[in-house]
């Protein structure tokens, strides 16, 4: 892997900044030296007072203390002014990088096209330099949005905005400007796909290019971040504007464009080079983007067709024989595997089935093990195939589940979520083996610490520590079990959180995780009776308004006290407990920000200025719940009626279909009897 995309953020005196920035620059031109392809082009260094200059603007808007957006505008624009003519060694500038992709998010129309007309002819050197390529990310990401104005003003947005000077002569309309840089790509487009910093651009502009929703810059699950390029992109302290993640319209000529592009991708392109391609961790993102897409304008999939020949129904056995040897090294490799579970996302089923038939069905439990690699083809396999395959999964892999879930508690959530997606198949067979292995040695210490380790968790840190992507793992895959089975888990789940004493109670209902199973317990309101729900409200009343309040008051516990709102219906006298626990504290409550919040939520101005109505608001309120409830109740069971009736109508159909059919064969049966008696009288 090469270094993680993004800046450093030691804060130093611009002096040392400048220094630093000449140094970097020194090191951008010997780079642009060395014997390689193509050489990056040296586009000068920034000066000391220059560099002075931007890093102040860089903080003056990282800070955002304006005013009004009137000020910030001028800001922004007389910076603009400044940058003129001086784009090109801004953008691939480590500090003054910074600057550029603050503009941008914040451009205007007219600035766009000022950093199009200096960027032009360079989008695609610039997009393979470190610094820079976030910059032109940035402004495609801007540019879309435009792009979508203009479609909706028909085309003349922004034409208005231009004064009548020697600007105007290079207007081009947002359309042809994002043409003209794909065409500054595609003479080096199967380049770009392996460059570690233009491929990204490259994917960027392929989403825009066919409307999709623009991914995050700072999350590490989007199409475009990894994991480290993420953390780096946080560092740097740019944060989304409203442009990401969110779809645009685009023109029809763009999917023209689209299959252009793919055709010259896929030019001269064989199977052997597409997954040589699809194995490299820098190009193995683009191929997955490229499988995605290629539907929409192309649709025999090439290159899906391409990489996994089997799919050719002229392939000869060398073919399958050399794609088998493919996916049997994509089952073990982390890049391999990554590529054909999302390539397979996006696929059609009858092709999934064949990979799923050919390559994987007869050792499912094999590759369920490999818990690096295959077990995420697997879990995706759960997803996308169809009913009758899921359940083979199923089969397969509920008898080893106490195995599989050793170290990989994901595989466990995958198979409740496919057993649900099937009718809550085997759920009997599958909590038996949950509850076998998470009580096994440990049989007295009870579902909360056998699941979530509580004693070793951040829950007892005296350091205020964050909780630990561990502790969610293992959070969820217990929200998801209660989810699942709300009898014998959600029992469990109870008895645990009723053992806890009020301090421990406190802690846990603060915690930024745990907090989140408490609430998945008070959703459960119909499935507990009576006693239950009694036996939990005095377990948080039994320390006295202090716990309702100190809860209140807190940004996680002020949502289970929300939750208790619900929790309570028909159990009036614990929500007027509740309700007077607040207003005996109001003066906390109202001083915090969540108190503030829960005391809205629970209508406590109606219960201090008139408590007869809002003891009549909450009778009210449970009596629409109840109408709407059997309302509901009434539709499902005139929609399960329906389909009776419907499967009744089909079976009749089809039995007098059968008879007709048996009609025809009857008589033809007893004609061709009749023919051969008749003969053999004779």
């Amino acid at each position: 892997m090469g270094k993680v995309r993004g800046r450093r953020t030691n804060k130093k005196d611009i002096i040392e900044d400048s220094e630093n920035s000449a140094s970097i620059d020194a090191e951008l031109s010997k780079r642009s030296e060395e014997s390689t392809n193509e050489s990056i082009p040296f586009f000068g260094l920034v000066d000391s007072n220059e560099l002075t200059y931007f890093h102040q603007a860089e903080q003056t808007l990282n800070l955002n203390t304006f005013n009004s957006p009137e000020e910030k505008n001028m800001f922004i624009d007389s910076v603009f002014q400044e940058a003129r003519g001086k784009e090109l060694k801004l953008v691939t500038n480590q500090i003054c990088s910074k600057l550029m992709e603050r503009l941008i998010l914040n451009s205007t129309l007219k600035n766009i096209h000022q950093l199009f007309n200096a960027f032009n002819g360079r989008f695609y050197d610039l997009s393979r330099q470190k610094y820079s390529s976030h910059v032109i990310e940035t402004f495609l990401v801007r540019a879309a949005s435009f792009i979508e104005k203009e479609i909706l003003s028909s085309g003349n947005t922004g034409y208005d905005e231009m004064e009548e000077d020697e600007e105007s002569e290079g207007w081009v309309s947002m359309e042809n400007m994002f043409l003209f840089i794909m065409g500054d790509f595609k003479t080096h487009l199967k380049s770009m796909m392996k460059d570690k910093y233009a491929s990204h651009v490259l994917r960027l502009a392929l989403l825009v290019m066919t409307g999709k929703e623009l991914p995050s810059s700072v999350e590490s699950n989007s199409i475009l971040r990894s994991k480290k390029s993420k953390i780096a992109r946080k560092m740097i302290e740019i944060k989304d504007s409203e442009d990401y993640q969110k779809k645009f319209q685009v023109p029809a000529s763009f999917k023209e464009e689209l299959r252009e592009v793919l055709k010259e991708i896929t030019n001269d392109e064989s199977s052997e080079s597409l997954r040589e391609l699809s194995i490299s961790s820098i190009s193995s993102p683009f191929v997955q983007l490229l499988i995605q897409l290629e539907g929409i304008v192309d649709r025999d999939r090439t290159i899906w067709k391409t990489i996994f020949n089997g799919d050719n129904p002229n392939a000869d056995a060398k073919d399958r024989e050399m794609e088998g040897s493919f996916v049997e090294y994509l089952l073990s490799d982390n890049i391999g595997s990554h590529f054909l579970q999302n390539a397979i996302e996006n696929q059609k089923v009858k092709s999934i089935e064949r990979i799923y038939e050919s390559y994987m069905k007869d050792r499912i439990v094999k590759l369920a093990k490999r818990e690096t690699t295959g077990v995420y083809v697997v879990e995706t396999m759960m997803e996308k195939l169809k009913s009758k395959q899921q359940l083979e999964i199923l089969d397969n892999l509920i008898p080893v589940l106490n195995e599989l879930i050793v170290n990989n508690l994901d595989i466990g959530s995958k198979i409740v979520e496919c057993a649900i997606k099937n009718g809550n198949y085997k759920k009997e067979e599958i909590i038996d083996k949950f509850t076998e292995f998470f009580n096994k040695g440990n049989e007295q210490s009870g579902i909360f610490e056998n699941i979530l380790k509580i004693n070793t968790s951040t829950l007892f840190s005296t350091k205020d520590d964050w909780p630990t992507s561990e502790e969610r793992r293992r959070a969820l895959f217990l929200e998801k079990l209660i989810e699942f089975d709300q009898d014998k888990i959600l029992k469990l789940c109870i008895e645990d959180f009723l053992n806890f004493d009020n301090e421990t109670l406190l802690k846990f209902c603060k915690h930024g995780v745990f907090s989140h199973i408490v609430e998945s317990i008070l959703d459960k309101r119909e499935t507990l009776n009576l006693i239950q729900r009694k036996t939990i409200l005095n377990k948080f009343l039994s320390g006295g308004s202090k716990t309702i309040v100190d809860l209140a008051c807190n940004s996680t516990g002020s949502h289970i006290i929300d939750k208790f709102w619900m929790f309570t219906f028909k159990l009036n006298m614990y929500k007027e407990r509740i309700a007077r626990a607040l207003f005996d504290d109001k003066d906390t409550v109202k001083n915090t920000v969540y108190g503030r919040m829960v005391w809205k939520n629970w209508n406590m101005e109606m219960y201090c200025r008139k408590f007869n109505d809002w003891k009549w608001d909450v009778k009210e309120e449970e009596k629409k719940y109840d109408e709407e409830k059997k309302k509901q109740e009434m539709e499902a069971a005139l929609n399960n009626d329906n389909a009776i009736q419907k499967d009744k109508e089909n079976s009749n159909k089809r039995k007098n279909d059968d008879n007709a059919n048996n009609g025809e064969d009857g008589m033809n049966k007893r004609s061709y009897g009749r023919g051969r008696g008749r003969g053999r009288k004779n």
